[in-house]
């Protein structure tokens, strides 16, 4: 009797396996830890904080918490799109050093969500400092492309976060 699971494990994941949630940016493929996806949400426009990063589109509300709302091409430096139908916010739990925060970012469109084992995350390049690797936990092949995986509590600095932070609280 032959074992077909071993055969067909991208489309029975392995429930052991850490879960990902992939999006698009820029025609390539990141993931995020499943776990920390609080929603998936349609793009609307948030209000608009004075003095912040240009990365940051401002806040919403959502249910009664204030988001801080990042675009994430222009956190990595990619030429800005105009949102379309597919501009969806997917807001996250994130862990920083003033503890648990809500906040949403903003990706060209959702993928999929695929299983994938810790022991095949290989190493993001070392690119000698000129591009920060910190926010990167790996990189992992899945069909023949490769995912980024972002550690999505390092995306952003102890002063960005903070800059966040300050904006939920002026908002709110």
């Amino acid at each position: 009797m032959n074992n077909l699971e071993s055969d067909t494990q991208d489309s029975s994941p392995n429930t052991s396996d850490p879960q990902y949630l992939t999006f698009i940016l820029e025609n390539e493929e990141y993931g995020v830890d499943i776990l920390k996806v609080h929603e998936i949400r349609g793009w609307a426009p948030a209000t608009p904080i004075p003095n912040t990063p240009p990365f940051m589109k401002g806040v919403i509300n959502l249910r009664g918490t204030i988001v801080p709302i990042i675009d994430l091409r222009e956190r990595f430096g990619l030429e800005a799109l105009e949102y379309g139908p597919t501009t969806v916010v997917i807001v996250l739990n994130v862990v920083s050093e003033r503890g648990e925060q809500i906040m949403g970012m903003v990706v060209d469109a959702v993928s999929d969500t695929y299983s994938i084992a810790d022991s095949t995350l290989r190493p993001a390049p070392d690119m000698g400092g000129v591009i920060s690797i910190d926010f990167i936990n790996g990189l992992a092949t899945i069909d023949n492309k490769m995912v980024i995986i972002l550690d999505i509590d390092h995306l952003l600095s102890a002063e960005e976060m903070e800059v966040l932070s300050g904006a939920s609280d002026m908002a709110g």
